[in-house]
């Protein structure tokens, strides 16, 4: 009787929250995972995964990683939010290169199946999309209003055109595709919850803005790790390469005002929902100076921004997506979720408020430069614009 043969996955990223996450699961389902990450492991790792120290940016470890590997799934990237998406550099580095890089290792070792991890800023850069769809063209590449959205399109484009290369070894042909998914969230996720929450327990989340009915959306860890599951399998002889070649905009597919949704998150720590709210014109010009003064005392100092431009946009303007083709080619349907299990898992680790708000001297010039931003912006657009 013939055994079955144990498939072999690389994540690339695979030691940050969704990586690690993904890689259980396809372990826990039989799979042999390997982790590719600069950085090792905050704890020991399941037994019979196993983790290799990398950087996407070095071809050769790159290569050394995927060889002998039946589907790499890259997820690793840079630049997503906060400072980081003022680290133009790098950002270029590890999104652009370092995909071109394993693009080019998986057809040089042989690998049939590459789902790249994108995003929703492929098409999207401030403009109000209800309900689009994979038809959408991409942002036009100086339109965009941050590095990483630029750089993750770019990174995109060039993992569809590989779809249907010829692998080196003459096995077969290297088969592609990409998810777009919607902001993440879990319990234990690192990226943006934990500032969100600091922002709180800081008396810095004072106000909202934008309309109360603007509309986006978000993807509960463990649906994404589903849908990276469904488009592996997409890729493969047995769905007829189905995903291949193909994007897919990936999320909880519930739209929901961007503050409301974090509300249970707020108040199940026991600090008041704010009640003012402010345009999304004067939170954008406010965050314009934030980022105009990192980059003159980022080498002195590289302090966290309250905001970038970008994530003003991402919040604050509404955009969704529909499922529809997910759903139809992958089979994606995603479970409901909420933010109760984030909350148990904040105040299981001490948070909550325990007494009134103090603000520190840095939390009061933050929200006062960001009042005076806003006033400083409300006088200009009184003003005649010329030449613009």
């Amino acid at each position: 009787m013939e055994t079955a043969r144990v498939e072999t996955c690389l994540i690339t990223g695979g030691c940050g929250y969704f990586g690690y996450r993904l890689a259980a699961h396809l372990h826990k389902n039989g799979a042999k995972v390997i982790l590719f990450d600069v950085t090792p492991p905050k704890g020991d790792v399941l037994e019979g995964i196993t983790f290799v120290q990398g950087d996407i940016r070095s071809f050769a470890q790159v290569v050394s990683a995927v060889s002998g590997v039946d589907c790499v799934f890259h997820v690793a990237s840079y630049g997503m939010s906060g400072r980081e998406q003022l680290k133009r550099l790098r950002i270029e580095e590890v999104n652009v290169d370092g995909t071109r890089n394993v693009v080019e290792a998986c057809i040089q070792c042989g690998v049939p199946r590459l789902v790249y991890t994108s995003t929703f800023n492929v098409v999207f850069g401030g403009q109000e999309i209800r309900n689009g769809d994979e038809n959408l063209p991409y942002l036009p590449l100086h339109l965009h209003p941050d590095h990483y959205s630029r750089t993750k399109s770019i990174a995109e484009m060039a993992v569809l055109k590989a779809n249907g290369t010829a692998l080196k070894d003459g096995s077969g042909l290297l088969r592609t595709c990409a998810l777009r998914p919607a902001g993440i969230y879990g319990p234990g996720e690192q990226r943006h919850l934990p500032r969100i929450v600091g922002y709180i327990e800081n008396g810095i989340f004072r106000f909202v803005y934008g309309k109360a009915s603007s509309l986006v959306e978000f993807v509960h860890v463990d649906n994404l790790v589903s849908a990276h599951v469904l488009a592996a399998a997409a890729l493969t002889a047995q769905k007829h390469h189905r995903a291949a070649g193909q994007a897919y905009f990936i999320s909880d597919s519930r739209p929901v005002n961007n503050f409301e949704f974090f509300r249970p998150l707020v108040e199940g720590l026991g600090y008041p929902f704010p009640t003012l709210r402010l345009p999304v014109t004067l939170v954008y010009f406010a965050a314009f100076l934030i980022e105009t003064v990192h980059r003159l005392v980022a080498p002195l100092y590289d302090f966290q921004p309250l905001l970038t431009r970008t994530e003003v946009y991402k919040t604050g303007v509404t955009h969704y997506f529909s499922m529809a083709k997910a759903e139809a080619q992958l089979g994606f349907q995603p479970k409901e979720y909420d933010l109760d299990e984030v909350v148990r898992w904040f105040r299981s680790r001490g948070h909550g408020r325990k007494r009134p708000q103090q603000s520190s001297g840095v939390t009061r010039l933050v929200v006062n430069l960001l009042v005076v931003a806003a006033f400083i912006a409300a006088v200009l657009s009184f003003l005649p614009v010329v030449g613009i």
